[in-house]
């Protein structure tokens, strides 16, 4: 991550200097490891974790949906939603492992948009108003996912609170600060739900030790999980059929029909009309055509409990170490902090996080980042006995270009993509799923269903030989 007092944020994205050359013969034939670790999130299982709605596969359906994270669930949901009293289209779900097992289950619980550290970099990319569009869509998807919870009445500890960054190095916080007046100044709309806070009262406002400045913005945290499966149990009532443990080894055209996709698993066949791929890191391995272009990125995560009383958080927050290293955090109505980042123990070499889909394993080092973390960076905590009570890992999905691929894939009539979140997922993927349910469902194009514009997937952007996760 590098900025100039004109440019800004140059970059938010991981760092690595040499990526891996990818090619599909070098990836593990295995992408979806069984005897992963165990988050936090996924100490309560719902009685749908290893779900079958039938014994056996069908043969055939009308919309079949890769994956059962947040994307898969949310997806599933606005199309069962868009029915309404029709009958419903014959919907399948496959799930390589357990219901939600994957990265929505091993995330930090943080649903925290950015609306100023990355608009930099999305504007020299794409444009202001490309960038506008990408602050402001992350901004709803927090009102949208607290509206859900509240519709549907979802048990997953939802709280609407503000996201707080702080600043821990001169030079760092100087460009930040230098970029954020800038985009002010500019009247830049998504701005003004920014609060900056300097020098002088930074520490005692963000409560972080040694904070330089900081900026606060509305953000929530929840239960992912929970959340997810609540969701699971809604369409799964409705009809639409969940498989577990039942992950997808090929897509090709059927030879007998030109409507229908022939998807491979081994369990048998299904035939479908439409295809979801809502897979986010593994979308390569069953969509070659992204397999360059959205990456597995893996990352840490951890609980951290107190002996004692946990002292108050008002808010979440991110504390950043400099331009490379930061943690993200939120606290918990139960007195636990999660904590997730330790890119200090993660960078330095790329083949720990690079193009990796293994969830089985913890970078030990990093296991030490989360020792004392609380009592070393936040005032009033160095008495607070807190201790790391489990570390775990999970893969985001960076794409080369830093925003998802969304829409109708490319020369694949009927195939359908949502995923390459960059570590953003949360605040992103209620809204998009609801945009593509309209695309599945009614076939409209992209560009009619207030999606914004640098999601769409196309031709270009799996042409772009560029990599900017190395920047």
């Amino acid at each position: 991550m590098t900025l100039d007092s004109t440019q800004g944020v140059k970059d938010a994205s991981p760092q690595v200097s040499n990526p891996p050359v990818q090619a599909t013969d070098s990836l593990p034939p295995n992408p979806f490891p069984t005897n992963q670790t165990v988050p936090f999130w996924r100490t309560e299982l719902h009685e749908l974790n290893d779900h079958r709605s039938t014994s056996e596969l069908p043969g055939v359906c009308d919309v079949l949906i890769v994956g059962s994270g947040f994307s898969g669930a949310s997806l599933a949901y606005h199309l069962v939603q868009s029915y309404g009293d029709e009958p419903l289209p014959s919907i399948v779900m496959l799930e390589a492992r357990q219901a939600c097992s994957g990265a929505t289950s091993r995330n930090g619980g943080h649903v925290k948009p950015s609306p100023y550290f990355t608009f930099p970099q999305m504007a020299e990319l794409y444009g202001v108003d490309a960038a506008e569009e990408l602050a402001e869509f992350e901004l709803l998807n927090v009102l949208a996912v607290k509206d859900l919870v509240e519709k549907e009445q979802i048990a997953c500890d939802y709280q609407l609170t503000r996201a707080c960054d702080a600043m821990l190095v001169q030079s760092h916080a100087d460009q930040v600060t230098a970029a954020y007046k800038k985009l002010q100044a500019a009247g830049v709309s998504c701005i003004r739900q920014v609060q900056y806070t300097g020098p002088r009262d930074a520490e005692q406002i963000s409560g972080v030790k040694g904070a330089l400045c900081c900026f606060t913005f509305p953000a929530a945290h929840l239960w992912p999980y929970k959340l997810v499966m609540h969701l699971l149990s809604l369409v799964v009532a409705k009809g639409v059929n969940l498989q577990t443990t039942t992950p997808v080894t090929s897509v090709s055209k059927d030879l007998e029909s030109e409507k229908f996709w022939v998807v491979e698993t081994p369990r048998g066949k299904i035939k479908t009309k439409k295809i979801v791929y809502a897979t986010n890191g593994y979308t390569g391995y069953i969509a070659p055509q992204y397999s360059q272009k959205i990456i597995p990125i893996r990352g840490i995560c951890s609980r951290i409990v107190c002996s004692g009383p946990a002292p108050h958080l008002p808010n979440t927050y991110s504390v950043r170490i400099g331009a490379k290293a930061s943690d993200y955090l939120i606290p918990r109505a139960d007195g636990s902090i999660v904590v997730g980042g330790a890119k200090p123990y993660l960078l330095h070499d790329s083949s720990l996080w690079y193009n990796v889909v293994d969830d089985t394993k913890i970078v030990e080092p990093a296991r030490e980042h989360f020792e004392g973390y609380m009592q070393k960076h936040f005032r009033g905590w160095e008495n607070s006995g807190a201790y790391t009570d489990r570390v775990w890992s999970g893969i985001q999905a960076y794409t080369t270009d830093l925003v998802p691929h969304v829409g109708e894939v490319p020369e694949k009539p009927g195939q359908f993509i949502m995923g390459g979140f960059n570590g953003h997922g949360m605040p992103n993927i209620l809204l998009t799923a609801k945009a593509l349910a309209i695309m599945v469902k009614e076939g409209k194009p992209f560009e009619e269903v207030g999606l914004p514009r640098a999601f769409k997937t196309t031709k270009e952007r799996l042409a772009d030989e560029r990599n900017l996760i190395s920047r």
